[in-house]
C-alpha cells in the first residue's frame, strides 16, 4: 500500500473508531429537529467541535518534527491502553442532550445563504459543539500519536479524509433517523468492537513507526 493509501485508511479506521458514539448522539440531537434544533445547527455545530478537537491534537505532529519516529510509536501505547480499559469497563455512557428554549432564526429561509451564515453565530450551534466536544475527550489520545511521525502531506490526507468523514457520519445519522431498526443494531452491536478496533490501531501505529524493532533491539 502507498503512503497516500495508508495515511487514506489510517483516517477511516481512527475516526471511525472513535466516533460510533457520535453516531447516536447525532440520533438524539436530529430527533430534536423542529423542537430545539435546525439539522443545520447540528452538521455545522458537530464539524465546529470535531475542528477543535483536531487542533488540540496537532501538536502530536509537531512534537513528531523533533522526536525519532521510533520513540514517537510508543504512544501508540495511549490507543492500546484505550482499548483495553473500554474492555474491561463495559459500562454504557449515558448521554443526555439538554433542549434549549432559545427560538433564534426560527422565520429565516432553510436554504438561503444568511440563515445558514446565521446559524454559525447561533447558541444552538455551540451547543452541538461543546457536547461533540465533551464527547471526544479520548479522540485526542487517539489522534496525537496518529499525527506525530507523519509528514505534512500524509497528516493533510488523513485531516482531508476526517473531514470528509464527519459529513458521511452526519449522512449516516440521518439515514439512521428514518430507519430506527438499524440506528437500534449500530448502537447495540457496534460499540463492542470499538476497543478491539483501537488496539489494532495502537498496535499499527507502533509497526509503522518502527517501535517493535526498536524494543526487539533494546532487550537483545
Amino acid at each position: 500500500m502507498t503512503g497516500t493509501g495508508t495515511a487514506i485508511a489510517e483516517g477511516i479506521i481512527a475516526f471511525a473508531a472513535t466516533n460510533i458514539d457520535d453516531i447516536i448522539i447525532l440520533l438524539l440531537l436530529l430527533s430534536q429537529v423542529g423542537e430545539n434544533f435546525r439539522r443545520r445547527n447540528i452538521f455545522i455545530g458537530q464539524y465546529l467541535g470535531f475542528a477543535i478537537l483536531v487542533a488540540a491534537s496537532l501538536p502530536g505532529y509537531f512534537g513528531g518534527l523533533v522526536v525519532k519516529q521510533e520513540w514517537i510509536g510508543l504512544l501508540g501505547l495511549l490507543p492500546i491502553a484505550i482499548g483495553i480499559k473500554q474492555l474491561i469497563d463495559r459500562e454504557k455512557d449515558d448521554t443526555q442532550v439538554q433542549s434549549v428554549s432559545n427560538d433564534f432564526q426560527q422565520n429565516l429561509p432553510s436554504n438561503s445563504l444568511i440563515a445558514f451564515i446565521f446559524s454559525i453565530f447561533n447558541p444552538k450551534t455551540y451547543q452541538v459543539a461543546a457536547i461533540t466536544i465533551a464527547n471526544g475527550g479520548d479522540n485526542i489520545s487517539i489522534y496525537i500519536p496518529l499525527f506525530a511521525g507523519q509528514n505534512l502531506n500524509d497528516l493533510l490526507v488523513i485531516l482531508g479524509v476526517f473531514f470528509i468523514m464527519v459529513g458521511v457520519w452526519c449522512g449516516i445519522a440521518y439515514s439512521l433517523t428514518l430507519h430506527p431498526n438499524i440506528a437500534y443494531l449500530l448502537s447495540r452491536y457496534g460499540k463492542p468492537i470499538v476497543p478491539f478496533v483501537l488496539i489494532g490501531l495502537g498496535l499499527f501505529i507502533m509497526y509503522e513507526r518502527g517501535t517493535f524493532e526498536l524494543l526487539r533491539s533494546a532487550f537483545n
